[in-house]
């Protein structure tokens, strides 16, 4: 038992397997048990000497299991599968005196947890052919087997055929299928290249399925239930190009109708249209019944997508054409169009229920009428010829009520962790997170560990000692925690190592000294304070000097209670203690300025000089920087393409900050960069992390000045970032005014490249509109400005416009969009998007108005212009609503 162990230490694989014959059940089994604490020992280990052990270790242990079940559970752990090459010959060596059955069954068992590359692959496969079994198909099987077949492909010079190569394999038969049940196909698999689609797979599979290696039917079928299924549309365009391949008869599409028609209704466009092809040409054969026709047509009328709505209206025209009695049953699906928000769909659907109400009875012209209340009023006077008197008037717009989502209410933090357990719980908690996201956990486990820390300590340090086990500052030695901690940034990490020792009180001197060094933009600089506090509260937490932190916020945007801080500051005077310097400017950032003269006084009667500096602070009510109004224009260099490393440079406009004297004299240096003035044009920034939910946090009642330091940042979401308008939706939520800054960032987030950076700047518009603080003039403004330097696109505010307006803020959106129109109207050339611009715009006056700032320059001249173009079709839309309601 010794010599093998010697052996497996050694890394001797070649020994391991006469050695293992020595043994006899017993023997085995003891020799597993030393092959686990030597496994548990080598984990440990330097990555080198863990290498070269660890292949014994598999080997050895794979012959010491006795079961199938544990061999494939000790062959498929994550910390024996670390190496360069396979160990699985000597695996198939030591394994080469088990029965047959038992072989299958590890087979099965190795299929199923552990195939992750070919040579996991080749071992199953071996151990079925020894076993003389089926060769056994899961996920991990099929994904290695078409990366197998992708590789052997490749090697050969000049590159074989993906069919000559599946043809010759003796597996197609039975890994395709499972393949193609499985719930998303591997990437190699269901990429297609446009240029030349008939050298991937599904042209491969429909070539094989015509010679009658794949079975047909069954290949038809699961593609056809995975476009049913939904899925990635990178797999739903492979099922579409294989079920086309396969060119289904009459009689198979015939079969699928129910499918057909729940594609069309609910799948995705490409899915939906080829149904609605599909179910048009069997609707030719006859194949489809009116019921069924109608039923379907109702469905698709009701989707957004323009082209799949109109394909459906010019189908139901040629059935009404051929076949009339069909308009009892149509008509009320052609009806429903009436409602739907493309204008150009309504009115092909009411000149289709033109056509069909000679052949309907009363009670359907009826019923149709009504429904053609929803139509647009540049429809109105169609409808009135279509139904005479049984049209009903229009709604009017003078009980429009706009509808906003309520204001955010501050959601407060609550009582400090009342006990050690339940801050203990808080602290692993926010140290879990990644980078300590949660503002609201964060703060409250800071201010909980300076609470207990001096009342509880020895408590504290022993919850946290076994809560906190397995903490990478906890299994290095001090000197190496010291150091990665002052070049990395841990976050709360720093305090709950300090309060266990495991970084020095050298350390967090130099910690504290590091958090006066300049700082280069406004990312580095709200970080600096981020970390300078988290110091300063390592070293309180060291010392056991304060009894709570004065900056741990009121509510969850970061912002403290005026009220609240003075009776902070009543505790330390009762208590002797003297706030920390950085702790009580971060109080001083926080706190609410606004209408607090009584807070004031109380903060000047306490006769201290923290609570001095309150008052004059709470007096000024002035921001931490002014925003200058005045636009800055800079070049900024934009990565065009990241593989050829192409570099342009974009126009920029952003804003300027004056300086504070206040914050520069009598804050710590940590806060110096804040009190300086700032302009665009006097650094540079080289984060690639933009996002912290801590910096709206430093500055909670100043979201103006924050927004013109980060609106470089915002602005590149409209080139090449995203991600980068995550900010917009915090700064809605802080204090102090909402002027250029914001809304200039705001303009920027709605021109955003990606649609989840423009869904947080509508999430940002409404929250401003519904607190009071949306100017919408302002933003029309500052949009005009990024429009005409081609900074924002028409065709993506459009989507923004139309994504706020399906929230109900019509006079919202429409007053934005008004200063707008005049810039793109005015060009010789119509840009694109500007007819989208022009219908979200029509359908916001529609609904709640024309635009308050009056006429809208240079409509009337478009919409004059005649023809039928989208564009003076939406003109004309938008010209007869704010005619229709001022007239």
């Amino acid at each position: 038992m010794t010599t093998l162990l010697d052996a497996v230490r050694e890394g001797r694989v070649d020994d391991i397997r006469p050695l293992l014959a020595r043994l006899d059940r017993g023997g085995r089994k003891a020799a597993l048990e030393e092959l686990k604490a030597l496994r548990k020992e080598a984990r440990g280990w330097r990555w080198g000497e863990r290498t070269r052990v660890r292949k014994a270790i598999l080997v050895a242990g794979a012959g010491c299991h006795t079961g199938a079940a544990g061999c494939a559970a000790w062959l498929g752990a994550r910390d024996l599968r670390d190496w360069a090459h396979s160990p699985y010959p000597w695996v198939l060596e030591v394994l080469g005196d088990r029965e047959p059955d038992w072989l299958a069954d590890l087979a099965r068992r190795l299929a199923a947890r552990a195939v992750e590359s070919d040579a996991e692959f080749r071992l199953v496969e071996e151990l079925a052919r020894r076993a003389g079994c089926p060769l056994p198909v899961s996920d991990g099987m099929a994904r290695a087997w078409t990366d197998r077949v992708n590789r052997s492909r490749w090697q050969d010079k000049p590159e074989k055929p993906l069919a000559d190569v599946l043809r010759a394999d003796a597996r197609l038969d039975v890994l395709v299928p499972h393949l193609l049940a499985m719930p998303e196909l591997p990437p190699a698999v269901a990429w297609v290249d446009g240029h030349s689609p008939d050298a991937f797979w599904p042209a491969a599979l429909t070539a094989l399925a015509a010679e009658g290696l794949l079975d047909r039917a069954a290949l038809l079928d699961s593609c056809t239930a995975r476009l049913l299924r939904g899925g990635k549309p990178i797999d739903l365009r492979f099922c579409l190009l294989v079920v086309r391949g396969l060119d289904p008869t009459s009689e198979e599409e015939a079969a699928r109708v129910a499918d057909w028609m729940a594609m069309a209704a609910d799948g995705p466009s490409p899915v939906a249209g080829h149904a609605q092809e599909v179910l048009a040409r069997l609707d030719g054969q006859g194949a489809l019944s009116v019921r069924q026709l109608a039923e379907v047509s109702g469905a698709v009328l009701f989707r957004t997508e323009k082209k799949l709505v109109r394909a459906q209206l010019i189908h139901l025209g040629k059935v009404l054409r051929r076949d009339p009695s069909a308009a009892g049953e149509l008509l009320p699906v052609i009806a429903d169009a009436f409602g739907h928000p493309d204008t150009d769909a309504q009115e092909r659907a009411l000149k289709l229920a033109a056509r069909a109400l000679p052949a309907v009875p009363p009670e359907a012209r009826e019923e149709a009428a009504r429904a053609a209340s929803l139509l647009a009023p540049v429809h109105r006077a169609a409808a009135r010829a279509v139904f005479g008197e049984l049209l009903e008037d229009a709604p009017g717009i003078a009980g429009y009520e706009e509808i906003l989502p309520p204001p955010p209410a501050p959601r407060p933090l609550g009582p400090p962790a009342a006990s050690v357990a339940e801050l203990a719980e808080e602290v692993t908690a926010a140290l879990l997170q990644r980078d300590q996201e949660d503002v609201t956990a964060f703060e409250r486990a800071l201010d909980g560990l300076v609470r207990h820390a001096r009342t509880g300590r020895e408590e504290l340090i022993a919850a946290l000692e076994s809560a906190l086990t397995g903490q990478w500052w906890t299994r290095v030695a001090r000197d190496d925690a010291d150091r990665r901690m002052l070049l990395n940034r841990d976050g709360l990490h720093i305090v709950a190592a300090a309060l266990l020792g495991r970084i020095s009180r050298r350390a967090v001197r130099a910690g504290q000294v590091r958090g006066t060094v300049p700082a280069a933009c406004s990312h580095a600089a709200l970080d600096t304070v981020l970390y300078a506090r988290l110091w300063e509260a390592a070293h309180a937490i060291q010392t056991g000097r304060l009894p709570y932190l004065l900056a741990t916020p009121t509510w969850h945007t970061g912002a403290i209670d005026a009220a609240e801080l003075v009776e902070r500051l009543r505790g330390y005077r009762a208590l002797g203690v003297r706030a920390g310097a950085v702790d009580f400017a971060q109080a001083l950032l926080r706190v609410r300025r606004t209408g607090e003269e009584e807070a004031a006084g109380q903060a000047a009667a306490l006769g201290t000089g923290e609570g001095d500096r309150l008052a004059a602070w709470l007096r000024a009510e002035q921001p931490v920087a002014t925003v200058l109004p005045r636009h800055v224009e800079t070049d900024v260099p934009v990565a065009r393409d990241w593989l050829r490393q192409t570099v342009t440079t974009v126009r920029r406009v952003l804003l300027s900050t004056d300086g504070n004297r206040l914050v520069q004299q009598k804050f710590p240096r940590s806060f110096h960069w804040l009190g300086d003035p700032h302009t665009p044009l006097s650094h540079r920034c080289h984060h690639w992390v933009v996002e912290s939910p801590h910096w709206t946090a430093v500055l909670p009642e100043d979201g103006e000045t924050l927004a013109a330091w980060l609106l470089p940042t915002v602005a590149s979401c409209v080139e090449e970032r995203r991600g980068t308008a995550w900010l917009l939706p915090a700064l809605a939520e802080t204090g102090g005014p909402a002027a250029g800054a914001v809304h200039l960032a705001l303009a920027y987030g709605l021109g955003a490249r990606d649609p989840e950076d423009r869904l947080a700047a509508v999430d940002a518009l409404l929250v401003l509109a519904a607190r009071g603080r949306l100017d919408g003039g302002l933003l029309g403004g500052e949009l005009v400005t990024l429009v005409q330097r081609e900074s924002v696109k028409p065709n993506r505010l459009a989507d923004a416009a139309r994504t706020a307006a399906d929230t109900g803020a019509y006079g919202t959106v429409l007053s934005f969009l008004a200063p707008v129109l005049p810039t793109l109207l005015a060009r010789e050339k119509a840009p694109r998007g500007l007819s989208d611009l022009l219908t979200v715009a029509a359908e916001c006056a529609e609904r709640s108005g024309p635009p308050k700032s009056g006429a809208v320059p240079g409509l009337a001249e478009t919409a004059a212009r005649g023809g039928t173009s989208r564009l003076v079709r939406q003109a004309i839309r938008l010209e007869t609503a704010c005619r229709a309601a001022t007239g």
